[in-house]
Order: structure tokens, then sequence, then C-alpha cells
């Protein structure tokens, strides 16, 4: 009899710490950190996985998590590679109590392996500042969130740029304007909206390609000169862009006309490039600079414990890193408004998160809040947009350092819009998509 208790008495300790184990295992929130590096493209990829896990850690070390739930990762290594993108996706996607978050795939290419397997699993694909434009229209790509700017409205910002420089969108008529870009699904993406828009405001565009890793570009460069260009847009990534600057020198092409894509306008895009950088312009949907807020807390909580990321102290706050603290914020505040739904204090799957992402809403006051309001952009996210911001700031190097010369510039929703919708209805039609309907959303 007194065996037969004890084994109960046994039985029930086991029960109860196996309950206490899972109790303690439910309050983690599980995100893959899959970026890269290694490569041509690792200053991208550390830099901004750099910036997220820093935030996660900043979270965990000042607020216990979010709501009690501690942030758990796992780095997997990409080489910004469709493959090893897709590999990393499905060695970590149901990992943690609730599977993955969500994934960040930091490639274009990635971002495209990615839809249908993210669909199917219901984890959301978000590609903040890339990846496929189209998957702006939330009813088509309920489960992929390019958030705050996508390439089509970046590239409508840019004209708009350019237009203020030559002293109006009328001055637009007859300019030349040359589009070098990464021979890649990204460097690709932006043809079609630069297309429409040379017709509709007159100027001659000109595409030109260089190959991966683009550290060859002498006969596109000599190109360049031949036809004699207003501007250039750079359209660049990893060690593509400093080689670009030196040739562009090189051919005697102005600094201060090429115009750069935000994966252009990194300080590891410039410094390597010498003289040949100063003076250029490039977009930007982060800023840089520890001065904010957050960058101050994250200084506070994690590097002065001496727990943070970067190795090199001289990347905290910049382009990339800062990106990744966005990407960091982004996360959280979807898992945050998840949980308002369904649950403070517990672990979100990826299908309550993508519930979350879609109903985010970061106006002034909350990015102040999160001591973010120099870093980014406000953003409201719906059912039919997925983008949820649109704008763009332009910066340029003197030098030294990135300064910003523009405030926001909106996108041109007039010209993406509609494409949007059309590339969207056309993909729902390929793969035998019946949209949602928005009105029905909740």
């Amino acid at each position: 009899m007194k065996r037969k208790s004890l084994l109960v008495a046994v039985a029930a300790l086991a029960a109860g710490a196996y309950a206490g184990a899972v109790a303690a295992q439910a309050k983690e929130q599980f995100v893959p950190a899959n970026f890269y590096w290694v490569g041509p493209y690792a200053p991208g990829g550390s830099g901004a996985s750099g910036g997220m896990i820093d935030y996660f850690k900043l979270l965990n070390a000042r607020d216990g998590g979010i709501n009690g739930v501690k942030l758990t990762w796992e780095k997997c290594e990409t080489e910004y590679r469709n493959d090893r993108g897709v590999e990393c996706y499905e060695r970590s996607k149901k990992k943690g109590p609730t599977g993955a978050t969500l994934i960040h795939p930091f490639s274009t290419g990635i971002t495209y392996s990615l839809i249908e397997k993210g669909t199917a699993d219901k984890i959301p694909i978000v590609s903040v500042g890339y990846g496929r434009t189209d998957a702006s229209d939330g009813r088509v790509f309920p489960y992929v969130f390019p958030l705050i700017t996508n390439y089509w409205s970046q590239n409508t910002a840019k004209i708009k740029f350019i237009g203020m420089k030559e002293g109006g969108m009328d001055k637009l008529k007859g300019k030349k304007i040359v589009n070098i870009y990464h021979d890649s699904a990204y460097g690709k993406e932006t043809i079609p909206v630069l297309d429409v828009q040379a017709k509709k405001f007159g100027f001659q565009v000109t595409h030109i390609a260089v190959p991966h890793p683009g550290n060859e570009q002498q006969a596109q460069w000599l190109q360049v000169r031949q036809i004699k260009p207003d501007w250039v847009i750079l359209r660049g990534w990893g060690v593509m862009n400093p080689t670009a600057l030196k040739a562009a020198a090189k051919v005697g092409f102005p600094s201060t006309k090429i115009l750069g894509v935000w994966w252009s306008g990194a300080e590891e895009d410039v410094i390597p490039a010498g003289d040949a950088a100063k003076g250029y312009i490039a977009a930007g949907f982060n800023l840089p600079g520890t001065k904010q807020p957050v960058m101050q807390e994250i200084l506070k909580y994690v590097y002065a414990k001496g727990q943070g990321e970067l190795e090199d102290k001289s990347r905290i706050g910049s382009i990339y890193h800062t990106r990744g603290v966005v990407l960091g914020i982004l996360t959280v505040e979807a898992v945050r408004k998840a949980q308002e739904r369904y649950g403070k204090g517990n672990s979100m799957t990826g299908e309550q998160v993508r519930w979350g992402l879609e109903n985010l809403n970061l106006d002034a006051k909350r990015l102040k809040e999160l001591g973010a309001s120099d870093l980014m952009q406000p953003l409201k996210v719906s059912c039919l947009d997925h983008e949820g911001g649109g704008a763009v700031k332009f910066l340029q190097w003197d030098g030294k350092a990135w300064k910003v010369i523009t405030d926001w510039i909106p996108s041109d929703q007039s010209i993406v819009r509609p494409m949007i919708e059309a590339s969207a209805a056309q993909y729902a039609k390929e793969k035998g998509i019946t949209p949602r309907d928005c009105s029905k959303e909740k």
C-alpha cells in the first residue's frame, strides 16, 4: 500500500513537473533568424540580423519579453541562396512551442520561394522593403507582408525626387535615366514600374544588368558614358555598390547624379568606394544613428552588458543595424497585437501573428512610445494593404556619414496601386486563388 502511494506521489510529482515544464515552454515566442553572415552580401545580413536580435534582447532584458513571453531565436545561414533559404525555413518552421512566429527571408529570391510554403503552413512571410511587390494586395497574398514600403512605391518616390531636382515633374520630359540593376529577381523587380513612369512623364529609361555578384562593371559604365544620362538609378546589392561608384568615377559620371535603392544606401556600400562615393544619394525607409531612445536603450540594456550581436562596435546605429531594429519592432508589435485578441501572456501561432500583422497600426504616438519616432515612418496595415506606409526619405553621403536631405516623400499610388492589383489578379488567376473579401475580415 505504501509502495502504491509512493508511486502515485511520484507520478503526481512527475506530472506536475511536466506541466510546469510545458507551462514554462509556452512562455516563449520563437522567431527564426534566417540570415546570411558569409559571402558577398554578408554586411547586409549580419547587420540586419544583429539589429533584430539586439531588439529582442532588449525586450527580454528590460520588459521580460512580450507580456511575459520571452523571445527566442535560432540562427540559420542562408548564404543569400534560394535553396538554402528554403532549407532554413523547413528546419525552423516547427520549432518553439507554436512553431515559427514569422519569417524574415531578407532576400527577394527566397521570398518568392517561400510564398506558397508560408501560405500553406500559415506562417507569415515578412519582406520589409523587398520581395514581391504585388504581395501588397493582401486579398491575394494573405500571408505575405512587404511592410513599410515596396520597390514600386520607392521608384515613384525616386522619380518625384528627380523631378524636384530638375525643377518640376514636367521637366522630366526628354531626360535620360539609366537603371543599373543586379541581375536577379530583386534587381528586375522595378523594370515594369520604371517603364510605366517613363511613358507617363516622357523620359527615356535604359535598363542595364550587372551579373552576380557585381564586382565587374567596366562594360556597363562604358555604356553609361555613351548614353550620357541625366541620372543613374543604382539598384545594387553587396559588393556591386562600391564597385559601381568607383566605376562611375572612372568614366566621369558624377556621384551626385546617382540615386541608389535602399539596398545600395548603407555605410558598407560607400566606405569601400572612398572619395568616389562622396555626394552619392540613396533612398531609405529607416534612418541611422544611436540618438533615438530605442537605440539608447539597446546600448544600455544590451551592449553595456557585453551582450550585443555586433562585434564591430562601429556598426552600431548603422543603416543595416537600425534596419534590423525595425524588423524587431515590427515582429514584436505584431505579436503584441495578436496577444490583444488571442490572449496576453500566451505564445502566438503563425496564424495568430498573421492577424496581428494585418491589424498593425504604428501611428506617431505609438512610435514615440517605442522610442522609434526618428527611426521609421508610421504605418497602418489592412487586409487590402499589406504595405502600410509607402514613403521614402533620401540621404546623401558626405564622405563620413549619411545626411538626411528630404522629409518623407510619399509614393505615387495612382501608378503603384493599379499595377499591384493587376499583377496580383494575374497571379490569383494563374494559381487558382479566390481573393479574399476584405469587407468580411475582422
